[in-house]
């Protein structure tokens, strides 16, 4: 006899997963872009004179040779200002370790450290100096490690034989650089060594510069306060 039971009903017990809806993307139409690049702003500076003391007139200073007074604010032409030095330095024996020595030494301009942490924390700088890898690395570490461009002494058995230059005229080619990517370029510097950086730079400005440099150069704004300096960086950046 069939049964009087019916069949219980077979339920399925499988989940059924559905994907999350994907979020509605804007229509390309109305996505805000501009097919213009962005110009960002970026500070160099020079090193001695601006931001450290002038090493060959402390080193001067330490061994009594007046003749190592005379720097870039006196000479234009640096070629000619090196092998001036040089030939001093070999004629009184004055070696690398000495002059190492006195850099040792020395500290920051008064200010200048609390200037580039005041500019750390609202744009990217570079130093760009003639100075040399050797006589650098005092200053860097109490700067915190600034990005420094420059040259190379020659030394042999702790005497300077000669210097090499990383590129001619380094200085202007490095905001030229800059500016080719497309940053608004912001100069600081002090001497002869500085005007072609500071004329290439979309806005240039002495800074500590000498009376007959600040007169030659008129049309960069002159200013001796690092508070000063920063106010005029910002409101060109």
């Amino acid at each position: 006899m069939a049964s009087r039971h019916k069949a219980a009903p077979i339920v399925n017990t499988t989940l059924s997963v559905h994907p999350a809806p994907r979020p509605r993307l804007r229509s390309p139409k109305n996505l805000w872009f501009t097919a213009r690049p962005v110009k960002q702003s970026i500070v160099t500076l020079d090193m001695e004179g601006v931001l450290t003391p002038e090493i060959w007139i402390a080193v001067a200073e330490r061994t009594g040779i007046a003749e190592l007074r005379r720097t870039t604010r006196d000479e234009p032409d640096y070629d000619k200002l090196m092998r001036y030095r040089l030939g001093i330095l070999d004629r009184h024996g004055i070696t690398l370790s000495k002059i190492q020595e006195v850099i040792g030494g020395l500290a920051p301009l008064p200010g200048a450290l609390d200037f580039l942490n005041a500019l750390r924390g609202r744009l990217q700088f570079l130093i760009l100096s003639d100075t040399f890898e050797q006589f650098a690395q005092p200053f860097l570490r109490q700067m915190g490690w600034p990005t420094l461009l420059c040259h190379r002494l020659v030394v042999e058995s702790d005497r300077l034989t000669g210097y090499q230059l990383r590129l001619a005229d380094q200085k202007k080619h490095a905001v030229a650089a800059l500016q080719s990517l497309n940053y608004n370029v912001i100069a600081g510097g002090d001497s002869f060594n500085d005007t072609a950086m500071l004329a290439q730079a979309d806005h240039g400005i002495l800074f500590h510069a000498p009376e007959n440099i600040v007169k030659q150069f008129p049309q960069f704004p002159a200013v001796n306060d690092y508070g000063v300096l920063l106010e005029l960086i910002l409101a060109r950046s």
